[in-house]
């Protein structure tokens, strides 16, 4: 009997890794994975071991010894939780590098970033020309050091230079959608993105809808199925002919299907306001600098949300990746949105989560 593929997965509880991790399970091939994930909630382990056959090992993302060796024992691993992490991103390389060395094979790693790496400071004045191609290395190359995510991605490119791994990354753009999958039926994943339920908190909050700046910026958006399918058609991909596959500074997969400009989603959370009967007036007005603080922890990341990160995602379409979902199925999902998060009892501000900014 043939040994199986040793497969480490981080992010099993969170809402890209949990969809992922569900279209493994479900994947043609699943019995030839042994899927190993990491997670910090022992309950959860628990579930997806019994329920779901994955080994769990309860751990988070400090333990660098564990990560290590979690990773020295897989051949592909899926990072699908952490973009900023930089010792943690050391400490998947480290075991990457052990296991080249001892077993001689090239392991994978499918790491994910996110197309905020392109945003630039129009504080949502103007919508920017600038639209980054992922079949474009120079254009990729140029990109500054100082450019969020971007330490974290060049040591992922770096492990490729070097040959003791084939990295491949995929920026997901602004994702959407409430995820329905096993995982998340289970009560092990989390169903729900960030960034537009977190501005959905902050119209709700002040209880009128809320825009930085113009909200002229424009961002690309992808449906959580098609970016979850995007891993797969890769993953796929490199199993199937790795040397047709692009990989370090030519293997970049933007996930991306529209675009949108931060206006309209503002407009749309105000007409699901009105609708509810929270607001009056659907017209998104702009935060305040002190309201941006409060809501999104600091101006900073109230001007990241009128930015621009313009891309289109050539080279996972000629993987085969046909993303389904459209801006104007994005727009539709706004009011399923705003009916959840109402579901639920309010949190305090500020929502944004904040990224660690450790850069060595």
């Amino acid at each position: 009997m043939a040994s199986k593929t040793p497969i480490f997965l981080t992010g099993a509880t969170g809402y890209i890794g949990g969809a992922v991790l569900a279209r493994l399970l479900n994947h043609p091939n699943a019995s030839t994975f042994a899927i190993t994930a990491l997670v910090r909630n022992a309950e959860k382990a628990k579930v997806l071991e019994s329920k779901f056959g994955v080994k769990a090992v309860v751990g988070n993302h400090e333990e660098f010894d564990k990560v290590e060796s979690l990773v020295e024992n897989a051949h592909v691993v899926f990072n699908l939780a952490e973009a900023d992490n930089v010792p943690f991103i050391k400490a998947v390389l480290s075991g990457l590098r052990k296991r080249h060395a001892k077993h001689g094979d090239l392991p994978i790693l499918i790491h994910t970033s996110g197309t905020g790496l392109l945003a630039d400071d129009a504080r949502g004045e103007y919508a920017t020309d600038v639209i980054y191609d992922d079949l474009n290395v120079e254009q990729y190359k140029a990109i500054p050091d100082t450019a969020l995510h971007r330490n974290v991605d060049l040591l992922v490119i770096n492990a490729d230079v070097e040959g003791y791994a084939r990295t491949y990354i995929v920026p997901p753009s602004t994702i959407y959608g409430i995820a329905k999958h096993s995982l998340v039926d289970a009560g092990v994943s989390n169903p729900h993105s960030i960034q537009i339920p977190t501005i959905i908190e902050a119209c709700l909050a002040r209880k009128q809808a809320g825009v930085v700046g113009k909200g002229k910026g424009i961002w690309p958006d992808v449906h959580i199925d098609d970016i979850a399918d995007l891993y797969i058609v890769l993953y796929d991909a490199i199993v199937a002919n790795p040397e047709k596959v692009g990989h370090g500074w030519e293997g970049i997969f933007f996930g991306e299907n529209g675009e949108h400009s931060w206006y309209q989603i503002s407009k749309a959370i105000g007409e699901a306001m009105v609708a509810l009967g929270i607001s009056t007036d659907p017209e998104p007005t702009s935060f305040t600098t002190e309201e941006m603080v409060k809501y999104f922890g600091s101006e900073q990341w109230g001007w990241y949300c009128s930015s621009n990160s313009r891309c289109r995602g050539n080279r996972p379409r000629a993987l085969g990746w046909k993303p389904k979902y459209t801006t104007e199925d994005m727009l539709k999902s706004i009011p399923a949105e705003v009916e959840e998060i109402l579901k639920k009892p309010p949190r305090q501000p500020p929502f944004w989560p904040g990224i660690p900014t450790e850069k060595h």
